[in-house]
Order: C-alpha cells, then structure tokens, then sequence
C-alpha cells in the first residue's frame, strides 16, 4: 500500500486540512465569510454604489487581483475571490508545514 493509497480513502474535509492546516482552514472560513457578506451587502444596496467587493479581493490578493481581469461578471467575481482564496491557502499551508519541520531537510 502506497501513500497515494491510503489519502484516497479519507474524506474530503481531511484531505484539505492535511493539504492546506488549520490555519488555511481558518483563512478560507474567513474569506468565505467576507464573499457572502459582500454579496449580501451588494444585493441589499438599492443605489449600486456598494463597495463591499472590494473586501473580499483584498483579502485574497494578490491571487484574486490576477483573475480580476477575466470578464466583469458576479461569476467571474466569485471565481476570483474563490481561486485567489484557494491559492493564497495552499501557499498558507506550504509555510506552515515548512515553519512546523524547521531544520529538517527531509
């Protein structure tokens, strides 16, 4: 039995919090509240002059700034928010494991 083997019988959640930890866990909680206040918001303002969008991006930046330019779309935006969210998680998760080894080269 590999290791590839035995990740494929975990689930979903415990897949993710090996990849990314707890506190990347905490970052996509946390960047997925701020998208859905910024949608609530959003839809809730009767002028169209809400700026809550602009939280969400800075929140995943730089990542999320990168997919900004795709076509203007509530679409487009969420999949910004969520793509710059996830990468900025990965890498969240890469340091951590890097800070937890410490001088460990393996």
């Amino acid at each position: 039995m590999t290791g590839t083997d035995s990740a494929s019988g975990r689930s979903v959640p415990r897949r993710l919090r090996d990849h990314v930890g707890i506190i990347g866990l905490v970052y996509l909680g946390v960047c997925a509240a701020l998208l859905v206040w910024a949608l609530v918001v959003t839809a809730v303002d009767s002028s169209g002059e809400s700026m809550a969008g602009v939280i969400p991006v800075l929140a995943t930046a730089p990542g999320s700034l990168v997919f900004l330019v795709l076509p203007d779309s509530a679409a487009m935006f969420i999949i910004a928010i969520v793509l710059g969210a996830g990468a900025n998680a990965a890498i969240i998760g890469w340091c951590t494991r890097a800070l937890r080894r410490g001088g460990r080269t393996s």
